[in-house]
């Protein structure tokens, strides 16, 4: 439910979902723990940003002492960028600011910048923020926006998941260290798999039991299904957000806990009738259907679910590839015709319609063709 709750705000471009002060401080504690000089002398960029709704700005104004912060810059998109079904009210930190200005609001970007005491209480906090009006709407593609990235040492936000592609491409060609949230789905386009693959970016630290929880606009429209949104706390539920990174943190080396097949089979209640360690129809490899099933006493090529990446130790595997369509990473034995596919989808549902079985890895069950979810194809290193 939560995965179609992200496709819904990818269709209808309703991004903004906040994260929570908790979140980001447990995240951003993986970072201090592996090296406590990770922030010093460090300008820090947290584009897509509101400091009025968000907590990133408030997280590292508050801690800017604390983790030696040389400069802190926030930006954010103007009014009418956000598509707001309602009318936007300024919030009274905006509206009692000498700067305020009701025309500009609606179509320039803001930038608080935090870098010295402005109070003169002797502490640069969030009280020292300073703000003012962007030349454009706040769009991170703008050439402002790319300027403040560029003179930036790490860029760190939780980005539009209508636009979490290219944002990673864009960060991703300047070269900068990033921390950033993500759904689970977009690791499956080919773009971030190959970064992923390559070990260019990896996942953070991650959200509690892998639930996140995001507050919402002000007069937003609520329509998710039941069990997402909760009425009491005003907050939004995803199964499926991840953190992703180019900064090393501690749980990224630590090695998969595994047991053989044959325990694997024998403990693990939710591999009954799930065809664990059948090999594939058109890949040289085997299914495993949960990262928590992966085998030590098999040394070839598995299929694993994308949420392999959670647990993910570049010193215990290698990734191959993915199960998908193209064959661009040269492991499939098997490319299945338009007849194949039409004949397996007949079988499969008797009725006439197009099984796409080249989309992903196949096995015969029950005499029938039946393709996996989007699998991951790793060796276990020696």
């Amino acid at each position: 439910m939560a995965n179609d709750t992200l496709t819904e705000a990818k269709k209808n471009k309703n991004d903004e979902f906040y994260t929570q002060y908790s979140d980001i401080q447990k995240e951003i504690s993986a970072y201090l723990d592996f090296n406590p000089k990770v922030f010093k002398n460090k300008t820090i960029l947290l584009p897509c940003d509101d400091p009025e709704w968000s907590n990133f700005t408030k997280f590292f104004a508050q801690n800017f002492k604390r983790f030696g912060l040389k400069k802190l810059i926030s930006t954010s998109f103007a009014v009418e960028s956000k598509n707001y079904k309602h009318n936007y009210q300024p919030t009274l930190f905006e509206r009692s600011n000498k700067k305020y200005d009701s025309k500009k609001t609606k179509f320039k970007g803001k930038i608080f910048t935090l870098s010295k005491d402005i109070t003169g209480d002797g502490i640069i906090n969030i009280d020292d923020l300073d703000w003012d009006y962007l030349k454009g709407d706040g769009d991170f593609r703008s050439e402002e926006v790319i300027k403040l990235r560029d003179e930036s040492d790490i860029v760190i936000t939780n980005p539009p998941f209508s636009l979490l592609r290219e944002f990673i491409l864009w960060i991703n060609e300047s070269k900068k260290d990033f921390i950033l949230i993500a759904n689970n789905s977009a690791v499956g386009t080919k773009d971030i798999f190959s970064l992923l693959k390559d070990n260019k970016i990896w996942f953070g630290n991650g959200f509690n039991a892998g639930n996140a929880y995001f507050s919402l606009p002000q007069n937003p429209e609520r329509d998710y299904a039941t069990g997402v949104y909760d009425d009491d706390t005003g907050l939004v539920k995803f199964r499926n957000a991840c953190w992703l990174t180019n900064l090393e943190h501690g749980r990224r080396h630590q090695p998969l806990e595994l047991m053989t097949m044959k325990d694997n089979l024998k403990y693990n209640k939710r591999l009954k009738g799930k065809n664990a360690y059948e090999k594939y129809q058109n890949y040289d490899a085997i299914e495993v259907p949960f990262t928590n099933a992966i085998p030590k006493d098999y040394k070839k090529v598995m299929g694993v679910p994308i949420s392999f990446f959670e647990k993910y130790c570049p010193d215990q595997f290698e990734i191959l590839g993915m199960c998908e369509n193209l064959d661009l990473y040269k492991l499939k034995t098997k490319r299945y015709s338009s007849s194949d596919c039409k004949d397996a989808y007949f079988k499969k549902f008797n009725k006439k319609g197009i099984y796409d079985l080249n989309a992903s890895g196949v096995l015969l069950k029950d005499g029938l063709l039946e393709k996996v979810y989007q699998r991951v194809l790793i060796r276990r290193k020696k």
